[in-house]
């Protein structure tokens, strides 16, 4: 992924790795790409020492405008000088206590240029800032979905001039939107929640942006949702979404301002008189796509503006999923994991939806786990709509069944939570969601997938190296 660098000394646009140098520039040096990897439930992560060695050009680059990010698509250096695996719930503690500017500085200390700010139009503005008065080079990135405030552009282009920088905007697939525009409207999201919306203009191309990079700066503040974000870490290892070297723990997720106060992050703000959105003066505190904020009035939350048609108590887009906990989720209403009935009872939104796919019932998955010889080989994924991880990998997998349509193999899902959870335990080797099933053409016991890369290229080589 192609992003802007600045450094605090000069306003000049500088380059990263990823842009094409100026020729009458000297060569920066690479930094050195660090390993992440998953290690237990404390979140260990092994890291690489590295320095940034980012050195300003007089031109300015040229804009990368593929809304895939180069990062995703480069092979990674060799890792060189490893330090000691590091856990970041400890790291988290001992920062609890720190201000804003050293988490900041602390995050881009450690990870360099495989690290970028999540910048969103809205008062995490001060994210720039605090990387600014670091010293240090650091990445910008914004996610344009389409149906952002006018004002918010004009936001950008203000914030780009301030700081001298280059932001990489990431875009929603066109083909996805239109397919949602044409089946279901301009905003069906005021009929059946905002997630679908949200899944296709904000999270498909945040997953995107996240798998060019070891980790991510936010602006999620304690205070900002109380229902979702009280918990916040200052430091984590991300529960939902993966980074360049794949797999669920393969991404670190920094939350520098996590415990300031809201009214402290406006006194900031204007103390350092940075440019702000034109739209918070017009009652708007939290920002989002314009069909989905309003202003909020004396005394109301800020997140009251979001969503506001919805469950008061869950106001997340997907982008912060790992925020909401499982029985929360499991009755989210239009946040797309569930929606609770006049009885009470909750029924999850399913996930995997596509055309490829075979949905399985009990009996298919008894028929298929019978048979001896197949016609066809098939894939299964055992998986549970509310759980983090299954919708994490749901972008892979259905890209993968789209690729095998026609191919001989067959794609499928079986629902393997509730009542069918015990069945799929004692027979499928259902360990934890979502599990992963080859069925070979000639045999009748089902293969295991157990690496935590799931990314359709490792997805992919398993299934052909077994058919």
């Amino acid at each position: 992924m192609a992003f802007a660098v600045t450094s605090s000394s000069s306003s000049t646009a500088i380059s990263g790795s990823s842009f094409p140098r100026s020729s009458a520039s000297p060569d920066p040096k690479v930094p050195q790409i660090g390993s992440v990897r998953f290690a237990d439930r404390h979140a260990t992560v092994n890291l690489s020492r590295r320095r940034c060695a980012v050195k300003p050009v007089n031109a300015e680059p040229k804009r990368n405008d593929s809304i895939v990010p180069l990062a995703a698509t480069i092979a990674a250096p060799e890792i060189s000088e490893k330090i000691e695996a590091e856990d970041f719930e400890q790291l988290a503690k001992e920062l609890d206590n720190a201000s804003s500017l050293e988490i900041m500085d602390k995050a881009l200390e450690k990870f360099g240029n495989d690290i970028a700010i999540a910048f969103s139009g809205a008062e995490d503005v001060a994210l720039i800032e605090y990387a600014k008065l670091t010293g240090r080079p650091f990445r910008v990135f914004s996610l344009d979905t389409g149906r952002l405030n006018p004002e918010t552009y004009r936001f950008f282009n203000e914030v780009e001039k301030h700081y001298g920088i280059r932001m990489e905007y990431m875009f929603p697939d066109a083909v996805e939107v239109q397919a949602l525009v044409r089946s279901k409207g301009l905003f069906s999201f005021y009929e059946d929640g905002h997630q679908e919306c949200c899944r296709v203009r904000k999270v498909r191309p945040l997953r995107r942006a996240l798998k060019g990079l070891h980790a991510w700066i936010t602006g999620q503040r304690k205070d900002q949702s109380p229902g979702t974000r009280s918990e916040v870490p200052v430091v984590q290892v991300d529960p939902v979404f993966e980074g360049l070297d794949g797999g669920i723990g393969s991404l670190v997720k920094w939350n520098p301002v996590a415990n300031v106060d809201g009214k402290d992050m406006w006194n900031f703000l204007r103390a350092m008189n940075v440019p702000v959105n034109t739209l918070h003066s017009q009652g708007y505190v939290s920002i989002g796509c314009e069909p989905c904020t309003r202003p909020v009035l004396p005394g109301q939350h800020e997140r009251e503006g979001r969503w506001w048609w919805e469950d008061a108590k869950a106001k997340e887009c997907g982008l912060h999923k790992g925020n909401l906990k499982q029985d929360s989720a499991a009755q989210l209403n239009g946040n797309g994991n569930g929606a609770s009935h006049a009885n009470g009872t909750a029924t999850q939104s399913d996930i995997f939806n596509s055309q490829s796919l075979v949905t399985l019932s009990r009996t298919g998955i008894e028929n298929l786990a019978r048979l001896e010889n197949r016609k066809e080989p098939w894939l299964v994924v055992l998986y549970a709509p509310w759980c983090h991880f299954c919708q994490a990998v749901e972008e892979s997998y259905v890209e993968l069944a789209e690729k095998l349509a026609g191919s001989g193999v067959k794609v499928a899902k079986f629902r393997a939570d509730g009542e069918q959870k015990e069945y799929a335990k004692t027979e499928l080797q259902l360990g934890s969601f979502p599990t992963i099933l080859f069925f070979p053409k000639h045999s009748s016991k089902p293969i295991k997938y157990a690496s935590e890369k799931r990314d359709v290229d490792s997805l992919m080589a398993f299934i052909n190296a077994l058919r």
